[in-house]
């Protein structure tokens, strides 16, 4: 699991990557006289459109690297993503001047919301061959909080709004029934079917390299029996 963590930053246009998403939490933190669950929301929500593409990246290495076990990536993926989740509210804890209310649902909800950001980006990259749609394919989550008027629906069906909730502090019971929900949806049902058709592929490639050297022996047995 570790190597796959260094991975994630193992390149310079990787550790870039980082350096941008933890720039842009800390430069939406500037906002005066608000409180830590204020400055949550924009610090963790803005850091979470750049923190998938680690995971896409991360799971684009399975593909030039097939020893590679999909079993240490995902995990590997969800420590990166609760670290950065953890940088958020270290930010916000130095940078807050007002209330400190709600504080615990607070921290936890921002490396939740990490961490299923960066589940969205992994699932993405195990469906779609190229990262270059995965990325894109992380907004369509959002694009149904758009689509959808129904403030219940957004509840049980998006990440958004559920990430809305835990950064403000306020859970209920259904809230967190909500999360769990959107959690299922997103985080381990996308990763399941991507994994399942990641599998699929990586045999169908495996079958036919190695179908190729069998069928050219018994070519060249036939070839010999004829002579």
């Amino acid at each position: 699991m570790w190597p796959m963590m260094r991975r994630c930053v193992g390149t310079w246009p990787r550790r870039w990557l980082v350096a941008v998403t933890l720039l842009l939490g800390a430069a939406s933190a500037f906002i005066p006289d608000r409180s830590f669950a204020e400055l949550s929301d924009p610090v963790q929500s803005l850091m979470s459109v750049t923190v998938p593409l680690l995971g896409i990246l991360l799971i684009a290495d399975l593909r030039r690297a097939p020893g590679t076990g999909l079993v240490a990536s995902l995990p590997a993926a969800v420590l990166v993503a609760a670290a950065i989740g953890g940088y958020g509210v270290l930010v916000c804890a130095l940078m807050t001047g007002g209330s400190w209310r709600d504080t615990p649902v607070v921290i936890l909800g921002g490396v939740l919301v990490q961490v299923l950001a960066q589940l969205v980006g992994t699932g993405m990259a195990l469906l779609l061959r190229s990262p270059w749609l995965a990325f894109p394919a992380t907004f369509l989550p959002f694009v149904l909080w758009l689509a959808l008027d129904d403030g219940s629906a957004r509840a049980w069906l998006t990440p958004y709004e559920t990430a809305r909730h835990l950064l403000s502090g306020h859970m209920t019971q259904q809230a967190w029934l909500q999360w769990l929900a959107v959690f299922a949806l997103w985080g381990i049902a996308l990763n399941a079917a991507g994994a399942a058709a990641f599998a699929a592929r990586r045999r169908d490639g495996g079958g036919s390299a190695r179908g190729t050297p069998a069928g050219s022996l018994q070519s060249g047995h036939a070839g010999r029996n004829e002579g």
